[in-house]
Formats: C-alpha cells, sequence, structure tokens
C-alpha cells in the first residue's frame, strides 16, 4: 500500500462491548468490524453471549443484558473465529485497523481466541499486531496540552465529527472513529503521508511518552502510578530513526503540533 494513499482506504475500524474493562478477564459482549473502502463503508456486527453475567454496570452502557445476549448472542468460538479471519486477512493485505483506544480492543480480542482456543490474530498473520491506527494515541500527541478530557464523544467534539447520538454502540462508535480518523488527517495532513509502519511505530513511542508523563502525574498527586506504556499489549518497538520518535516528517513546532 502506498504511502500517499492509505487514507482512500481501505481502513478496516473495530470496536466492542465487554463485560468490563480488565483485558485478560472480562468478554466481549458484542463488536463491530466497519469496512472503509472509498465512498463505500460496510458494516458488520455480532451479538455474543459471553458465558458469563453481563454486570448491571456493563449493561447500563451498552444496552445487553446477561438474558438477551443469552437468548440471542452467537457462542463466542463461533464468533471470535469469524471476527478474528476478518480482521487477520485484511492485517495480512496491507490494510490498517482502526480503533479509538486500540489497546483495550486489541488485547481482549486476542486474550479471548486464547481462552477459547483459537489461533490469536498475530498467530494468524506471523507477526506483531500491525499496522494499527489509533486516533486517541495521535491526539494525545499532536494536541498533547488541551485540556478537557479526551473520550471518543469528546474527540469528536474537537473534531466537528458529525454526533450520531447511538455512542456506546459498537458499529456507531467505530464509524465514528473512522470519521473522527478523517478529520484529524485533514488537521495534520503529514499523518496521510506517513507511511503505515512508521505510523505504528511512532504511535507506540508515543503512548508510551504519554504514559509516562500521567505516571509522573499521578505520582506528585500521591495516587499508584499504573498507567501502562505498553500499546497494543507489548513493548513500544524500537523507532528506525530519531524523527520518526518526535515528530512526524514535516511537522513544525507549532502549538497544536509539537508532540513532546
Amino acid at each position: 500500500m502506498s504511502a500517499q494513499t492509505w487514507t482512500e482506504g481501505p481502513l478496516l475500524g473495530f470496536d466492542t462491548e465487554t463485560t468490563g474493562v480488565e483485558t485478560h478477564r472480562d468478554r466481549i459482549v458484542t463488536a463491530a468490524v466497519v469496512l472503509r473502502a472509498g465512498p463505500e463503508t460496510t458494516v458488520r456486527t455480532w451479538l455474543i453471549d459471553p458465558g458469563v453475567p453481563i454486570p448491571a454496570e456493563a449493561a447500563a452502557i451498552h444496552g445487553i443484558t446477561t438474558e438477551h445476549a443469552r437468548q440471542y448472542g452467537q457462542q463466542p468460538r463461533e464468533a471470535l473465529e469469524e471476527i478474528a479471519a476478518l480482521i487477520a486477512g485484511h492485517l495480512h493485505a496491507g490494510h490498517p485497523l482502526v480503533a479509538f483506544n486500540a489497546t483495550f480492543d486489541v488485547t481482549i480480542l486476542e486474550a479471548e481466541l486464547k481462552r477459547h482456543g483459537l489461533p490469536t490474530v498475530e498467530d494468524r498473520i506471523s507477526r506483531a499486531f500491525s499496522p494499527v491506527i489509533d486516533p486517541l494515541v495521535l491526539d494525545r500527541a499532536l494536541d498533547r496540552y488541551r485540556r478537557g478530557k479526551r473520550k471518543l464523544i469528546d474527540l469528536c467534539t474537537v473534531y466537528d465529527v458529525l454526533d450520531t447520538g447511538t455512542f456506546h454502540t459498537a458499529d456507531a462508535d467505530v464509524i465514528a472513529t473512522l470519521d473522527l480518523l478523517a478529520k484529524m488527517v485533514q488537521k495534520y495532513p503529514d499523518l496521510g503521508g506517513t507511511e503505515l509502519a512508521q505510523l505504528h511505530a511512532f504511535q507506540a513511542q508515543a503512548h508510551a511518552a504519554w504514559a509516562e508523563n500521567f505516571n509522573d502525574f499521578l505520582r506528585s498527586k500521591g495516587r499508584t502510578a499504573d498507567a501502562s506504556t505498553q500499546w497494543l499489549g507489548r513493548d513500544p518497538e524500537a523507532p528506525t530513526t530519531p524523527q520518526s520518535v518526535t515528530r512526524l516528517p514535516g511537522e513544525h513546532d507549532s502549538p497544536t503540533g509539537k508532540l513532546f
């Protein structure tokens, strides 16, 4: 895939709704994969019976109760195989996976595959889980000093993404994430001109830098510094050049462009 045309697609968006936030313990309840290729957008969704009760707190967020999942949900092993095969096929072809707070969705998917005795996505593509684009990581790096929260709904407001009013359904969140990435590329054109492997490595380094800074802040407040420096559940890869650590090609030290 040309470094100049990755923004034109195909882009594969991914999101999950789950029983909780512990990636190695909790289970996937719904998932969505959205393929955007040029003007065409194709949505595929799964409702899964996770095999465990869905806590009321989680159901209040995504709207899926234990009873509903048990009655209408697909068995997890079958659904997870379909999801993993679809994602692995696109990653193998060099298409980037786009996910907001990708570490969570990637890690819980891989944990679920292992739990059910299925090959992980990394097993299927015979390399680290890549390429991945995470608008949350990019926004933290590219507009580090902006005040305010950085949830998906907050960034959609910042970047003027149309509010569908249906956040916390997996398919709506994926579409909003893809729209958000498009707006970010408009604001930061260097993103679209960056080769995918370099962009992937840049995000790993950017996440590590953010986590270190956040942990320093927590320690200064007497709180536990527990933000992991690992992106996508693994140690950040060493960059190939100093430039890929600190800035994107052509980036200037503007108030909204300086990375670290």
